[in-house]
């Protein structure tokens, strides 16, 4: 019984090989509603005046939440095996907002 249960729990996840190759983004911004949070992936490339956003996820709060501590045990053991995540204290200088409340990462 303990068998067919772990097979009920399984989900079969598909990943596409044009999705599996990845979006290189060095900026995300955050936007939230009373009932999604908004993530945009953005590549920004020094010297142009245009960004571009690489990809939208759009979640609920209950799994943002879940996002945030996921991220946080993955970060604490890449630390771990690497050593820590330096970070440059410099921000882009232009506008941030593109509607709603707003964070950076």
């Amino acid at each position: 019984m303990a068998e067919e249960q772990q097979n009920q729990n399984q989900i079969n996840i598909e990943l596409s090989e044009e999705i599996a190759e990845g979006q290189y983004a060095n900026l995300a911004m955050i936007a939230h509603s009373s009932s999604e949070f908004v993530i945009d992936f953005i590549r920004l490339m020094p010297g142009l005046p245009k960004a571009k956003v690489k990809s939208r996820v759009v979640i609920t709060p209950e799994h943002a939440k879940r996002l945030l501590a996921a991220l946080a045990d993955n970060i604490k053991k890449y630390e771990q095996s690497f050593g820590d995540i330096k970070q440059a204290n410099e921000t882009p200088s232009f506008p941030m907002n593109f509607g709603g409340t707003v964070g950076e990462a």
